[in-house]
Order: C-alpha cells, then structure tokens, then sequence
C-alpha cells in the first residue's frame, strides 16, 4: 500500500488525458456523492448529540481533545478553524456536562490544556463507533486499492499550503489514549 504522507503522494504529477474522467457530469456526480456520504457519515452521530443538545462542533472538539490530549485552547482554535467565540461556545457545555476537563498549562499559566474525562471518552468513542463501522464495511466491500485512491483524493482535496502539516498531523500519534488521568 502506498504511504499518503509521503511527499511523492502529497504533490501528485499531473496526469494525461483529463477529459477521460474529468467531465463537468462527473464533478458534479463526485460532489453529490460526497454531499450524502457526508450526510450519512455524520447521521447516527448526530443522533448521539442531539439528545445531549450537542452539534457537529461539539463532536469535532470531542474528537480533537481525545487524538491529542492536553491539546492547547489555541491548538485546537487551529485544528477547528473557528472563532474563539465559537470555540466558548461548544466547550462550555462539554466541561459544565463533565466531559471535558480544562487545567492551567504547567510552563504557561496562560494556557488552557484540554482532555477527556472517562465519560467523555466513552462518549466520544460512541459517537465515533459507527462512523469507524462505516469507513470499515466501505473499505471492505471497495478493496484496498479503492481505499487508497480514496484516501489520496482526500489529501489532495486539502490546500496545498496546508497539506503537508495536515497530513503530518493526520498520520501521527495514530493510537493515543483518549483518557489522560490526572495523578
């Protein structure tokens, strides 16, 4: 399988004959298809936050806190791209509810360092769970050429200014734990 966060697959060459697959019906077709994997890749989540009188935000903050925890207010500002207004508004409620849990940075007392708490990670897991499920029977069912495509069409969609950072954060730390334990 080829390695995404390699630089030969970030700045992918140009290819030959465009107009073999690159026909306005196909945009058009490739940006509805992502319209409604989007809405049903999102659908039992959202089920999830609603009855918790959450919104997408919340999960995406939910999601970011676990992938890196102790992650900084200004971190994950970055990582969301909204403003702090924004950011105030979805993490009230996830500390107030206790699924959050913000300290004062050790080396900079101006920081707020972010983590889950148990519920939140078992909440966040959750809402997580069948979106894995999906990506999972999907990648199945296409084969493991399909996904890589998938996964390449993906970075290449992300602005190339940003890319390499985004895809040097996507494809590291893959495996940390979602609950930090204060001691």
């Amino acid at each position: 399988m080829a390695d995404l966060s390699s630089p030969t697959l970030r700045r992918a060459p140009p290819r030959g004959d465009d107009r073999l697959f690159l026909t306005e019906r196909k945009l058009r077709q490739g940006a509805e298809l992502m319209f409604f994997a989007y809405r049903y890749f999102t659908e039992d989540a959202d089920k999830l936050l609603t009855g918790r009188d959450y919104g997408r935000a919340h999960h995406r903050a939910l999601h970011f806190i676990g992938r890196q925890p102790g992650i900084s207010v200004a971190g994950l500002l970055e990582i969301l791209a909204i403003t702090k207004q924004s950011l105030a508004r979805v993490l009230k409620p996830l500390i107030e509810d206790g699924l959050v849990r913000s300290e004062t940075g050790a080396d900079d007392r101006r920081k707020r360092l972010l983590y889950l708490t148990e519920e939140g990670a078992a909440f966040e897991a959750q809402l997580s769970m069948a979106q894995r499920e999906r990506l999972i029977s999907a990648f199945r069912e296409a084969g493991p050429e399909a996904v890589e495509g998938f996964r390449r069409v993906m970075a290449l969609m992300i602005d190339s200014e940003r890319r390499d950072d985004i895809l040097d954060f996507v494809y590291s730390n893959a495996d940390v734990a979602h609950v930090e334990t204060k001691e």
